[in-house]
């Protein structure tokens, strides 16, 4: 039987490159599960339910909310999106570590509800760093530019809620870490119960000879 996964929480600043690192430790790596999200929303062109996200209607979503079915859930412009427990824990049990992208907000409350997540914050190396890569976007204003890093600044006052921080400088050599990180997590006391449990149970065993 395969060891239990870990759950992992990405947060970032906007910019900050979270899904592409995620992205490429996925596919380097296959001990790795993105998180899918629930959505009340109707599929875009080319989404597939259970790919992109899970598509339910605002009844099953309520549902699920009013069972404790989600491990964090908000609405955004009528449209719930949420984090469905059942399928975060059939990977776990897999053994996938599951990694969850989500603000700062939702990912405190997962840590105060799995108090064993092991949360991880990505900045990029500088402020300036973070602007530039905004602009190279090409997609967004400088009015919502500016609003991003404002946001950032807000940002700032949960990051000593993380583990670890991650600095995205060079994309390789962060990967490499966000793998050693999570991999090296698994060697922490509260990933070895058993292992100590059984520990007791052998010398309490020698004892009694």
């Amino acid at each position: 039987m395969s060891k239990r996964g870990t759950l992992v929480v990405v947060s970032g600043f906007s910019g900050a490159g979270k899904g592409t690192l995620m992205n490429k430790l996925i596919a380097e790596h296959d001990n790795y599960a993105l998180s899918i999200s629930a959505t009340t929303r109707s599929p875009r062109d080319g989404e597939v339910d259970g790919r992109e996200y899970f598509f339910k209607t605002e009844e099953v979503f309520e549902k699920l909310i009013k069972d404790d079915a989600l491990i964090e859930y908000a609405k955004y412009v009528s449209h719930y999106y949420g984090t469905p427990l059942e399928y975060v824990e059939r990977k776990l049990d897999e053994g996938k570590d599951v990694i969850l992208e989500i603000e700062i907000q939702g990912a405190i409350k997962i840590k105060e509800k799995f108090p064993d997540t092991l949360m991880l914050f990505v900045v990029p190396p500088s402020i300036k760093e973070l602007e530039k890569r905004l602009v190279t976007r090409g997609t967004e204003s400088e009015e919502v530019i500016n609003s991003r890093i404002e946001r950032a600044i807000e940002e700032t006052k949960g990051m000593s809620s993380y583990d670890y921080i991650l600095v995205n400088d060079d994309i390789e050599v962060c990967v490499k870490e966000m793998h050693r990180i999570i991999q090296g997590d698994k060697d922490s006391v509260k990933d070895n119960k058993e292992l100590i449990k059984g520990i007791q149970e052998e010398l309490i065993s020698h004892i009694g000879k």
